[in-house]
Parts: structure tokens; sequence; C-alpha cells
């Protein structure tokens, strides 16, 4: 199984992780939405696959380019 990487696009805080490990998401779906300058950015999966866990927690600082979460194929 390969592992599909989730990456915050900007940097902000977590606001609502809308998934749960064990979840299968296609392709598109939002994961995560992060507040960024009080606009509310989606986490989206790459790829088809199963969240296999969150690297960050509701109300965290998360970084442009941060890996947030890992699924697997």
């Amino acid at each position: 199984m390969a592992d599909i990487e989730a990456r915050s696009e900007v940097a902000g805080s977590v606001w609502k992780i809308l998934t749960e490990v064990g979840q299968k998401v296609e392709a598109g779906d939002t994961i995560m939405l992060i507040e960024s300058m009080k606009m509310e950015i989606p986490v989206t999966a790459d790829a088809a696959g199963t969240v296999a866990r969150f690297l960050v927690a509701e109300k965290a600082p998360v970084s442009e380019g941060q890996l947030v979460a890992i699924l697997t194929a």
C-alpha cells in the first residue's frame, strides 16, 4: 500500500477535521479545513484512499506545505 500525503497549502491553524481515521475518501474530498486570514482553506485528498492518521489536531498551527495527514491507497 502506498502512502498519500495531505499537506496544508497555507499557513494558519486547523479549524476543523472533517474525516476520521479509517474513513475512506475519494480524490478531491475535503479532509480538514485550515483557517488563514479569516478564510477556510480545504485540505483535500489527492487520490482515493483511507485516512491512516492525522499529524495535527484541531486549533493547532500549521505552516505552508506542512504534512497534516497520511492516507493509504
